[in-house]
Protein backbone atom coordinates (compact mmCIF):
# COMPACT_ATOMS: atom_id res chain seq x y z
CA UNK A 1 0.00 0.00 0.00
CA UNK A 2 3.06 2.39 1.01
CA UNK A 3 4.38 1.18 -2.39
CA UNK A 4 0.84 2.55 -4.26
CA UNK A 5 0.60 5.95 -2.35
CA UNK A 6 4.77 6.55 -3.08
CA UNK A 7 3.82 6.02 -6.51
CA UNK A 8 0.31 8.00 -6.79
CA UNK A 9 2.09 11.51 -5.41
CA UNK A 10 5.00 10.94 -7.56
CA UNK A 11 2.73 11.06 -10.30
CA UNK A 12 0.09 13.75 -9.21
CA UNK A 13 0.19 15.40 -12.20
CA UNK A 14 -0.45 12.82 -14.42
CA UNK A 15 -2.81 10.72 -12.65
CA UNK A 16 -5.56 13.22 -13.45
CA UNK A 17 -6.23 14.85 -17.12
CA UNK A 18 -8.51 17.97 -17.03
CA UNK A 19 -10.21 16.36 -13.74
CA UNK A 20 -10.75 13.12 -15.45
CA UNK A 21 -8.94 9.96 -13.78
CA UNK A 22 -6.56 8.47 -15.63
CA UNK A 23 -6.83 5.04 -16.53
CA UNK A 24 -4.40 2.49 -14.56
CA UNK A 25 -2.89 0.90 -18.19
CA UNK A 26 -2.23 4.53 -18.98
CA UNK A 27 -0.72 5.54 -16.13
CA UNK A 28 1.53 2.54 -16.74
CA UNK A 29 2.66 3.85 -19.57
CA UNK A 30 3.66 6.72 -17.86
CA UNK A 31 5.39 5.66 -14.67
CA UNK A 32 7.13 2.58 -13.96
CA UNK A 33 4.64 0.52 -11.78
CA UNK A 34 5.44 -2.70 -11.45
CA UNK A 35 3.22 -5.68 -13.56
CA UNK A 36 2.25 -7.51 -9.91
CA UNK A 37 1.17 -4.94 -7.75
CA UNK A 38 -2.68 -5.00 -9.04
CA UNK A 39 -5.01 -7.94 -9.00
CA UNK A 40 -8.25 -8.28 -10.37
CA UNK A 41 -10.58 -9.90 -8.68
CA UNK A 42 -12.47 -12.89 -10.84
CA UNK A 43 -15.64 -12.47 -8.93
CA UNK A 44 -16.90 -8.85 -8.36
CA UNK A 45 -14.11 -7.65 -11.43
CA UNK A 46 -12.46 -4.87 -9.20
CA UNK A 47 -8.94 -3.91 -8.71
CA UNK A 48 -7.15 -4.68 -6.11
CA UNK A 49 -3.70 -3.59 -4.75
CA UNK A 50 -1.75 -7.20 -3.86
CA UNK A 51 -0.50 -5.98 -0.95
CA UNK A 52 -4.06 -5.52 0.55
CA UNK A 53 -5.09 -9.03 -1.00
CA UNK A 54 -2.28 -10.47 0.99
CA UNK A 55 -3.17 -8.76 3.99
CA UNK A 56 -6.41 -10.99 3.67
CA UNK A 57 -4.84 -13.90 3.19
CA UNK A 58 -5.23 -13.44 -0.67
CA UNK A 59 -9.25 -13.02 -0.35
CA UNK A 60 -11.25 -10.06 -2.07
CA UNK A 61 -11.34 -7.06 0.23
CA UNK A 62 -14.25 -6.14 -2.08
CA UNK A 63 -16.57 -8.97 -2.18
CA UNK A 64 -14.66 -11.40 -0.20
CA UNK A 65 -13.65 -13.59 -2.94
CA UNK A 66 -11.56 -16.42 -1.97
CA UNK A 67 -8.52 -16.25 -4.70
CA UNK A 68 -7.25 -20.04 -5.05
CA UNK A 69 -3.51 -20.18 -3.78
CA UNK A 70 -1.04 -22.97 -3.75
CA UNK A 71 -0.63 -25.71 -1.69
CA UNK A 72 2.59 -24.03 0.11
CA UNK A 73 1.01 -20.58 0.87
CA UNK A 74 -2.00 -22.75 2.24
CA UNK A 75 0.03 -24.68 5.07
CA UNK A 76 2.05 -21.32 5.69
CA UNK A 77 -1.21 -20.19 6.63
CA UNK A 78 -2.32 -23.09 8.64
CA UNK A 79 0.93 -24.12 10.01
CA UNK A 80 2.53 -23.34 13.08
CA UNK A 81 6.12 -20.92 11.79
CA UNK A 82 8.81 -23.52 10.87
CA UNK A 83 6.93 -26.53 12.46
CA UNK A 84 5.94 -28.52 9.16
CA UNK A 85 8.21 -31.69 8.24
CA UNK A 86 7.36 -32.60 4.67
CA UNK A 87 6.73 -36.14 3.71
CA UNK A 88 8.01 -37.78 0.36
CA UNK A 89 8.76 -34.44 -1.70
CA UNK A 90 10.90 -36.19 -4.39
CA UNK A 91 8.30 -38.42 -5.16
CA UNK A 92 7.35 -37.67 -8.87
CA UNK A 93 5.53 -39.67 -11.22
CA UNK A 94 6.36 -41.70 -14.11
CA UNK A 95 4.04 -42.72 -17.60
CA UNK A 96 2.62 -46.26 -16.75
CA UNK A 97 0.59 -45.83 -19.52
CA UNK A 98 2.74 -44.97 -22.33
CA UNK A 99 0.61 -41.53 -22.55
CA UNK A 100 1.76 -40.09 -25.77
CA UNK A 101 3.32 -36.35 -24.36
CA UNK A 102 2.73 -36.82 -20.53
CA UNK A 103 6.69 -36.64 -19.59
CA UNK A 104 6.89 -33.05 -21.16
CA UNK A 105 3.40 -32.32 -19.75
CA UNK A 106 4.96 -33.42 -16.19
CA UNK A 107 8.42 -31.05 -17.05
CA UNK A 108 6.17 -27.96 -17.60
CA UNK A 109 3.84 -28.67 -14.43
CA UNK A 110 7.28 -28.90 -12.22
CA UNK A 111 8.42 -25.88 -13.74
CA UNK A 112 5.31 -23.50 -13.61
CA UNK A 113 4.29 -24.93 -9.68
CA UNK A 114 7.86 -25.62 -8.24
CA UNK A 115 6.51 -29.19 -7.07
CA UNK A 116 7.35 -32.31 -8.22
CA UNK A 117 3.11 -33.59 -7.98
CA UNK A 118 -0.03 -32.25 -7.00
CA UNK A 119 -0.30 -32.49 -3.73
CA UNK A 120 2.43 -31.82 -0.33
CA UNK A 121 2.63 -33.44 2.66
CA UNK A 122 3.85 -33.21 5.96
CA UNK A 123 3.38 -32.78 9.82
CA UNK A 124 3.36 -29.74 11.58
CA UNK A 125 1.61 -28.28 14.87
CA UNK A 126 -1.31 -25.75 14.48
CA UNK A 127 -1.39 -23.51 18.01
CA UNK A 128 0.65 -25.92 19.07
CA UNK A 129 -1.34 -29.01 18.34
CA UNK A 130 0.09 -31.59 16.43
CA UNK A 131 -1.44 -33.15 13.07
CA UNK A 132 -0.37 -34.87 9.82
CA UNK A 133 -1.73 -32.10 6.96
CA UNK A 134 -1.62 -32.55 3.00
CA UNK A 135 -2.35 -29.52 0.50
CA UNK A 136 -3.55 -30.07 -2.87
CA UNK A 137 -2.25 -27.67 -5.69
CA UNK A 138 -4.73 -26.35 -8.67
CA UNK A 139 -1.22 -25.57 -10.68
CA UNK A 140 -0.16 -29.12 -11.27
CA UNK A 141 -2.16 -30.66 -13.42
CA UNK A 142 -5.08 -28.80 -12.11
CA UNK A 143 -4.52 -31.22 -8.97
CA UNK A 144 -5.39 -34.26 -10.47
CA UNK A 145 -4.88 -37.24 -9.30
CA UNK A 146 -2.68 -39.79 -10.58
CA UNK A 147 -0.56 -42.79 -8.86
CA UNK A 148 2.06 -40.00 -6.86
CA UNK A 149 -1.11 -38.01 -5.29
CA UNK A 150 -2.74 -41.18 -4.43
CA UNK A 151 0.55 -42.77 -3.06
CA UNK A 152 1.37 -39.70 -1.02
CA UNK A 153 -2.30 -39.43 0.17
CA UNK A 154 -2.52 -43.46 1.65
CA UNK A 155 1.57 -42.84 3.10
CA UNK A 156 0.18 -39.85 5.07
CA UNK A 157 -2.70 -41.91 6.14
CA UNK A 158 -0.14 -44.72 7.18
CA UNK A 159 2.42 -42.10 9.21
CA UNK A 160 -0.63 -40.53 11.26
CA UNK A 161 -1.55 -43.85 11.93
CA UNK A 162 1.93 -44.64 13.78
CA UNK A 163 2.45 -41.64 15.19
CA UNK A 164 -1.48 -41.31 16.63
CA UNK A 165 -2.00 -38.26 14.56
CA UNK A 166 -5.31 -36.37 13.49
CA UNK A 167 -5.08 -35.76 9.83
CA UNK A 168 -5.85 -32.62 7.32
CA UNK A 169 -6.43 -32.61 3.99
CA UNK A 170 -6.79 -29.43 1.72
CA UNK A 171 -8.32 -30.91 -1.63
CA UNK A 172 -8.21 -28.89 -5.07
CA UNK A 173 -8.40 -31.07 -7.55
CA UNK A 174 -10.31 -31.12 -11.33
CA UNK A 175 -10.34 -35.33 -10.54
CA UNK A 176 -8.79 -38.07 -11.74
CA UNK A 177 -5.43 -37.44 -13.99
CA UNK A 178 -6.70 -39.10 -17.44
CA UNK A 179 -3.25 -39.68 -18.79
CA UNK A 180 -2.55 -42.39 -16.20
CA UNK A 181 -6.06 -44.31 -17.11
CA UNK A 182 -7.30 -47.07 -14.71
CA UNK A 183 -4.31 -46.73 -12.50
CA UNK A 184 -5.44 -43.46 -11.79
CA UNK A 185 -8.93 -44.48 -10.80
CA UNK A 186 -7.33 -47.16 -8.88
CA UNK A 187 -6.16 -44.46 -6.21
CA UNK A 188 -9.99 -43.84 -5.16
CA UNK A 189 -10.24 -46.97 -3.86
CA UNK A 190 -6.39 -47.10 -2.51
CA UNK A 191 -7.15 -43.77 -0.56
CA UNK A 192 -10.38 -44.59 0.88
CA UNK A 193 -8.79 -47.70 2.29
CA UNK A 194 -6.48 -45.50 4.29
CA UNK A 195 -9.01 -43.28 5.53
CA UNK A 196 -10.86 -46.28 6.64
CA UNK A 197 -7.95 -47.71 8.49
CA UNK A 198 -7.19 -44.05 10.34
CA UNK A 199 -10.72 -44.17 11.09
CA UNK A 200 -10.74 -47.73 12.85
CA UNK A 201 -7.78 -46.54 15.02
CA UNK A 202 -9.81 -44.01 16.51
CA UNK A 203 -8.60 -40.97 14.56
CA UNK A 204 -9.83 -37.93 13.33
CA UNK A 205 -9.68 -36.95 9.85
CA UNK A 206 -10.87 -33.49 8.76
CA UNK A 207 -11.59 -33.21 5.38
CA UNK A 208 -11.48 -29.12 3.44
CA UNK A 209 -12.83 -29.10 0.10
CA UNK A 210 -11.56 -25.73 -1.31
CA UNK A 211 -12.36 -24.33 -4.69
CA UNK A 212 -12.24 -26.34 -6.67
CA UNK A 213 -13.15 -29.93 -5.83
CA UNK A 214 -14.06 -32.23 -8.18
CA UNK A 215 -14.53 -35.77 -10.05
CA UNK A 216 -12.33 -38.65 -8.49
CA UNK A 217 -10.75 -36.71 -5.29
CA UNK A 218 -14.60 -35.47 -4.16
CA UNK A 219 -15.60 -39.07 -4.97
CA UNK A 220 -13.23 -40.58 -2.16
CA UNK A 221 -11.31 -39.03 0.44
CA UNK A 222 -12.65 -35.25 0.18
CA UNK A 223 -16.08 -37.06 1.26
CA UNK A 224 -15.01 -39.09 4.03
CA UNK A 225 -13.90 -36.71 6.39
CA UNK A 226 -15.16 -36.84 10.10
CA UNK A 227 -16.05 -33.29 9.81
CA UNK A 228 -15.65 -31.76 6.05
CA UNK A 229 -14.97 -28.07 6.32
CA UNK A 230 -15.40 -25.50 2.90
CA UNK A 231 -14.65 -21.96 2.60
CA UNK A 232 -17.15 -19.70 1.08
CA UNK A 233 -18.47 -20.21 -2.20
CA UNK A 234 -16.21 -23.20 -2.82
CA UNK A 235 -17.08 -25.12 -6.09
CA UNK A 236 -17.69 -29.18 -4.65
CA UNK A 237 -18.82 -31.87 -7.06
CA UNK A 238 -18.25 -34.69 -9.22
CA UNK A 239 -19.48 -34.51 -12.82
CA UNK A 240 -19.82 -30.74 -15.05
CA UNK A 241 -23.52 -29.02 -14.41
CA UNK A 242 -23.49 -29.45 -18.23
CA UNK A 243 -22.99 -33.36 -17.89
CA UNK A 244 -25.48 -33.74 -15.00
CA UNK A 245 -28.04 -31.30 -16.61
CA UNK A 246 -27.59 -33.60 -20.14
CA UNK A 247 -28.15 -36.70 -18.46
CA UNK A 248 -31.33 -36.00 -15.96
CA UNK A 249 -32.65 -33.75 -18.09
CA UNK A 250 -33.57 -30.71 -16.21
CA UNK A 251 -32.47 -27.60 -14.84
CA UNK A 252 -29.74 -27.49 -11.78
CA UNK A 253 -30.47 -25.00 -9.26
CA UNK A 254 -28.56 -22.10 -9.74
CA UNK A 255 -26.27 -22.45 -6.23
CA UNK A 256 -25.57 -26.10 -6.75
CA UNK A 257 -22.21 -27.64 -6.19
CA UNK A 258 -21.64 -24.60 -3.88
CA UNK A 259 -20.45 -24.87 -0.04
CA UNK A 260 -23.44 -22.85 0.55
CA UNK A 261 -25.86 -25.56 -1.26
CA UNK A 262 -24.34 -28.57 0.29
CA UNK A 263 -24.25 -26.59 3.66
CA UNK A 264 -28.00 -26.91 3.64
CA UNK A 265 -28.24 -30.43 1.97
CA UNK A 266 -25.82 -31.81 4.50
CA UNK A 267 -23.13 -32.35 3.58
CA UNK A 268 -20.80 -29.57 4.55
CA UNK A 269 -20.65 -29.24 8.32
CA UNK A 270 -19.56 -25.67 8.31
CA UNK A 271 -18.29 -23.11 5.91
CA UNK A 272 -15.16 -21.13 7.71
CA UNK A 273 -13.71 -17.95 5.83
CA UNK A 274 -9.70 -18.09 5.50
CA UNK A 275 -8.84 -15.81 7.84
CA UNK A 276 -10.59 -17.76 10.77
CA UNK A 277 -9.22 -21.10 8.90
CA UNK A 278 -6.40 -21.77 11.22
CA UNK A 279 -8.28 -20.97 14.70
CA UNK A 280 -11.11 -23.44 14.07
CA UNK A 281 -8.71 -26.28 12.94
CA UNK A 282 -6.89 -25.67 16.14
CA UNK A 283 -9.97 -25.65 18.04
CA UNK A 284 -11.00 -28.96 16.84
CA UNK A 285 -7.46 -30.63 16.90
CA UNK A 286 -7.64 -29.52 20.78
CA UNK A 287 -11.51 -31.40 21.32
CA UNK A 288 -10.41 -34.60 19.87
CA UNK A 289 -6.70 -34.34 21.33
CA UNK A 290 -5.82 -37.50 23.03
CA UNK A 291 -3.00 -35.48 25.38
CA UNK A 292 -2.91 -32.07 26.56
CA UNK A 293 -0.75 -29.25 24.97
Amino acid sequence: MNMLKDLLKNVKDKFYDDGQEIKISELKSQVDIPDDLWLKCPKCNATLVRDDVEKENMVCTKCGYHFRISAKERIDMIADTNTFIEYDKEMHSVNPIGFDGYEQKLRKQKSISGLNEAVVTGECTINSYPCAIGAMDSKFLMGSMGSVVGEKIARLFERAIEKRLPVIIFTASGGARMQEGIISLMQMAKTSAAVKKHSEAGLLYIAVPTDPTTGGVTASFASLGDIIISEPKTLIGFAGRRVIEGTIKQKLPEEFQSAEFLLEHGFVDMIVHRKAMKNVLAKLLRYHSEKEV
